[in-house]
């Protein structure tokens, strides 16, 4: 299937690794042009490497990075200093890490809240006019399935994409609907990433079980019995950014191998 992107421009936050690596591939794969963005520089440049070498990049799509913390102020001028426009914006950054709701103070929610929150509203609001003039939009939020079924000891993630949730579930109904303009939220449950590996280690340290037991009961509660890949999640993102999604926006699309047991 033609997504009918091929010479949009995408941001991809997040993307040096794991599931935003994944959506920009899908992306670059579908010929769109990327700027990709994380912290590390080092793992980003290698990422930005492995994107243009990749065999099913099309010769037209560029690959540009920029090295920057994007929940900060400072980050996001330094990204919209290279390119202003874009056509698709994939927001993402690194949930917080788990814990007991007991030890976290003002300074760790005003952090979680500011991060997963915030940010992403702070790249809608830069972009989201210039798509609506253009007539075409595609704005994905990486959240997480915590959003449907919240995890005791991500706590501080739970609220601050929960917040997020709202917000989208508003602005995606606007006006921005009838000018071409889709925002959606996709949810990733368990996928082989840093991220699942960090949560277990801290479920491992609560609990006192081996990490290894916990990643096997954790993979023995999905129905699909077994964690998910970036390159598969990237292909779902790929497809919301696509023309073929132009009348879904304000959803909340889960990606989970069928773990969450509700029916709604």
């Amino acid at each position: 299937m033609d997504l009918g992107i091929a010479g949009k421009w995408a941001l991809v936050c997040g993307a040096s690794k794991g599931l935003g690596l994944g959506c920009a591939q899908a992306l670059v794969r579908e010929g769109v042009n990327v700027l990709i963005v994380a912290r590390g520089a080092q793992v980003l440049e290698a990422a930005a490497s492995m994107l243009i070498a990749d065999g099913g990049r099309p010769a037209g799509a560029s690959v540009q990075f920029v090295a920057a913390d994007i929940t900060t102020v400072e980050g996001r001028a330094a990204v919209f200093a290279v390119r202003k426009d874009f056509d698709i914006v994939v927001t993402n950054a690194g949930g917080p890490a788990p814990g007991d709701f007991r030890d976290w103070d003002r300074d760790a929610w005003i952090k979680a809240v500011d991060a997963n929150m915030l940010t992403p509203i702070e790249l809608i609001k830069a972009t989201v006019d210039g798509m609506a003039a253009r007539g075409f939009g595609r704005i994905v939020n990486i959240t997480s399935s915590a959003v449907k079924a919240p995890i005791d000891i991500l706590g501080l993630s739970n609220g601050a994409r929960s917040g997020l949730t709202g917000f989208v579930a508003g602005i995606a109904r606007s006006k921005l609907a009838s000018q071409g303009v889709t925002i959606n939220n996709l949810l990733p449950g368990a996928f082989d990433t840093d991220r699942l590996k960090g949560t277990m280690k801290g479920a491992a340290e609560k609990t006192g079980q081996p990490m290894e037991v916990l990643m096997e009961a954790r993979r023995k509660t999905i129905p699909a019995q077994r964690f998910g890949s970036p390159e598969e999640f990237g292909a779902i993102c790929a497809f919301l950014c696509s023309v073929h999604a132009g009348y879904m926006t304000g959803q909340n699309v889960l990606a989970d191998g069928g773990a969450y047991p509700g029916s709604f």
